[in-house]
């Protein structure tokens, strides 16, 4: 069920208030005597990369246990990983069991909230388990962040913070039980970075002890912040301003011609920092280009610009080109922009549906190969050749399988398979980090 202003409601599983908030949508009530003890939502499963893929996991999933293959200093305490704002899903440990919890969902209103914290309460009772440690998010903003920390500080719990896209790489290590470090790419929406920056296009060495950061997607504003996810024409304006300076009208009238009056005060905002924070989103530069090729300017739910564009592409009835991008380097990191594969598919917006389908399969191609290089150049700098891939953006299965299949001759690949890769896996990376840093510490 959703609400008026778009956030996820949980599911209504008790009788007298499914009455009180269907009654204006369903017809009639089927009821049972038998009494429903939990919420459960529907698990969301698909074949990609030539293996299961989980997009969601709960019923039939949850709560069976994973496996943490940790050192065993620190393993003895129990975790409570709060994971993330979307998506959301929790993770309680108990030794080297890790029982990651159904889908709850968005936590963006009470009533979710609510949800969320009384499931907790039931895993901890299910399981016996009373936590010594919690995780979290970096996001200040998160409502998982201030549960987390409010029960750190009432309970007297030592908390530690993950940052979002090191959790989801650590959800593919904790997977795979792997203590090595790895390569990671997390293509991903957003996520809070430690330099201040909305990170969402990240390369890491990383291992469950910690990461560095040695490339990115180039940053960009995001004109009216949180606003230009739902609304990709915003970002997507931005690039016109840095393609055709005050000509925009003339060079994309069938971009302008749509736009809300003032549209014009935007880039110029922007420009001066005014609620456009910089942004190596991935996700977003989807969506920048899904509205630059006039697929979507407007979300209706989270990620359809690139869920269009991923259909579009797989229209295209020849074979992938990769379009322009420039890979910049600069006191040891790798920046990646892809300005110039941008602008050529603004330039073939006019054109019929078919070469616009071509256009959206080169787009894919562009960041497979642009992947790839970077990957290539960073085994050279750091000798090492296994690669975790994770993130959101990565359950596009066109670009999945692109990128899957350019590193397969030279690299070993390593995906979520028993998590999501979006934001429903993030509490078992945090939970994974939190125990190997105890376990560091201790």
């Amino acid at each position: 069920m959703t609400s008026a202003n778009r956030s996820e409601e949980p599911i209504a599983y008790e009788d007298t208030d499914a009455r009180q908030r269907l009654i204006g949508i369903a017809d009639a009530f089927l009821v049972h005597n038998r009494r429903i003890e939990s919420r459960v939502d529907d698990s969301v499963v698909r074949i990609a990369a030539g293996a299961r893929q989980l997009l969601r996991r709960s019923r039939g999933f949850a709560p069976a246990p994973l496996r943490l293959t940790l050192p065993t200093s620190g393993s003895e305490l129990s975790v409570l990983a709060a994971g993330a704002e979307l998506k959301n899903t929790f993770c309680l440990t108990k030794g080297s069991l890790a029982f990651v919890s159904e889908h709850i969902g968005d936590l963006a209103n009470q009533a979710t909230l609510a949800s969320y914290v009384q499931i907790i309460r039931h895993y901890e009772a299910l399981f016996s388990v009373r936590p010594a440690l919690l995780a979290c998010d970096l996001h200040p903003d998160y409502l998982s962040t201030q549960y987390s920390e409010q029960r750190a500080k009432a309970q007297g719990l030592p908390l530690v913070r993950v940052q979002h896209h090191y959790a989801h790489i650590a959800s593919v290590l904790a997977e795979h039980g792997e203590r090595e470090p790895v390569l990671g790419v997390a293509f991903d929406g957003t996520g809070w970075g430690p330099d201040g920056t909305i990170w969402g296009g990240e390369f890491l060495l990383a291992d469950l002890h910690g990461f560095t950061r040695l490339a990115h997607i180039a940053c960009r504003p995001l004109p009216g912040g949180e606003r230009a996810a739902r609304e990709p024409w915003r970002q997507a304006l931005w690039v016109l301003q840095e393609l055709y300076g005050d000509g925009i009208a003339a060079a994309r009238p069938d971009f302008t011609a749509g736009l809300p009056l003032g549209w014009e005060l935007l880039p110029k905002a922007a420009a001066h920092g005014v609620n456009a924070p910089l942004s190596s989103s991935a996700g977003r530069l989807f969506d920048t280009a899904a509205a630059l090729l006039g697929v979507r300017t407007v979300n209706h739910y989270e990620g359809q610009a690139a869920v269009e564009l991923e259909q579009l592409a797989r229209c295209s009835v020849r074979a992938e080109r990769v379009l322009g991008y420039e890979m910049r380097r600069k006191d040891g990191m790798i920046d990646i922009d892809f300005l110039p594969a941008l602008q050529a598919l603004s330039e073939g917006a006019a054109q019929e549906k078919s070469a616009r389908a071509g256009l959206a399969l080169d787009f894919h191609a562009s960041l497979a190969a642009a992947a790839f290089e970077v990957l290539r150049e960073l085994r050279c700098t750091t000798g090492i050749s296994r690669v975790a891939l994770s993130g959101g953006v990565f359950q596009n299965r066109l670009l999945l399988e692109m990128v899957a299949a350019a590193l397969a001759p030279d690299f070993t690949v390593l995906l979520n398979r028993q998590v999501p890769p979006n934001d429903g896996g993030i509490s078992f990376g945090q939970a994974a980090v939190a125990l190997a840093r105890q376990g560091q510490n201790g």
